[in-house]
């Protein structure tokens, strides 16, 4: 059985308060990614599936460059700690 993260980068109406989030902001430029690498990368150390969708060529180049670094675990924790409980699955 996989778990799959159908909308990885908040859907529709729930991008903006996720990509601009201070904690994941902080990871990202420690890192010199986005935010949405960040998401990906802490989606794939847990075994996730994710399916990020874009029509964006540029978008979708960096979606797929995730794999040149790695969370440590105390930001893999750090971004756990982010929970909020929400379900957005009504569109």
């Amino acid at each position: 059985m996989a778990v799959e993260a159908w909308h990885p980068l908040g859907g529709r109406g729930h991008q903006k308060e996720l990509l601009s989030d201070p904690v994941l902001t902080e990871i990202a430029q420690k890192h010199g990614k986005s935010v949405a690498q960040v998401i990906l990368r802490w989606d794939l150390q847990r075994v996730v599936v994710v399916i990020p969708g874009s029509s964006n060529p540029e978008h979708m180049k960096e979606n797929i460059s995730i794999f040149d670094f790695a969370l440590s675990p105390e930001e893999m924790k750090r971004i756990e700690a982010l929970n909020r409980n929400e379900k957005h699955d009504w569109y």
